[in-house]
């Protein structure tokens, strides 16, 4: 199963495409080297092993044995170190709460049935003052178009079934799960993919190359796909709040 994970021409082709994308926007925001982070449904590692590479300390988490065994297998390639483990958001936000300087929830959310029992957990996990990241696909028609009919049917980028469009979430959804738990400061950034211009894409395999890749493929207004970060502060920091999304 290593080989379908780490292929980056296979399955998962998606995700190692837009895996630059994803580290450089959780380095900008909060620079990983030295700090404790957390990648919750972390899979067969591709964006754990990326951030360890940037001098984080990284713990992984998935609910999967299977993804679990290639994520552990292939550290013995990379030659990184990655403490992974199986378990549950919000199990681990039971044994391990406020550990984490950084937590990372990418492409998860769209998947489960209670996602706001996942960005609670999220929210357990990290320290005062820390950063939690989420990934995720908005809900609307134009993304029911490229994310499902696009994407799984026509250019077949993922395979099919993997999205369901009633579980993608709105951003305004996902604020509104964040703001009842804690005063967040919270920002959303659109997220575009361009399969026919790769150049948009980091294709660069060196990670301390991908924060440089990251600015020319995140736009605003969210249309489709979109990060989403929120940090724990002080209620003075709500000023800087982001406006009303949809």
């Amino acid at each position: 199963m290593a080989p379908i994970w780490w292929n980056r021409n296979g399955a998962f082709k998606a995700l190692h495409d837009i895996n630059g994308l994803r580290v450089g926007y959780i380095d900008g925001r909060a620079p990983l080297s030295g700090k404790k982070v957390l990648d919750v449904g972390c899979g067969g590692g591709i964006l754990s092993e990326a951030m360890a590479a940037l001098g984080a300390e990284v713990t992984g988490i998935d609910a999967g044995e299977a993804p679990l065994a290639v994520a552990k297998l292939h550290l013995k390639e990379s030659r990184l170190h990655v403490d992974y483990r199986r378990a549950t958001a919000e199990y681990f936000a039971e044994v391990a709460s406020g550990h984490f300087d950084v937590v990372a929830c990418m492409e998860l959310l769209e998947h489960v049935p209670d996602p706001g029992s996942i960005v609670a957990a999220c929210t357990r996990l990290v320290i005062p003052g820390g950063d939690v990241f989420f990934a995720t696909l908005n809900r609307n028609p134009k993304s029911f178009l490229f994310a499902i009919i696009g994407a799984e049917y026509i250019l077949r980028l993922v395979r099919r079934g993997t999205h369901a469009y009633r579980r993608f979430i709105k951003p305004s959804e996902l604020e509104s799960m964040v703001k009842r738990l804690r005063p967040w400061v919270s920002r959303p950034h659109g997220f575009a993919l361009q399969p026919v211009h790769p150049e948009l894409h980091s294709r660069r395999q060196h990670p301390r190359e991908l924060p440089d890749a990251f600015p020319e493929g995140l736009t605003r207004p969210v249309q489709i796909k979109y990060h989403f970060c929120t940090h724990l502060g002080s209620d003075r920091d709500n000023s800087g709040a982001m406006g009303r999304v949809t």
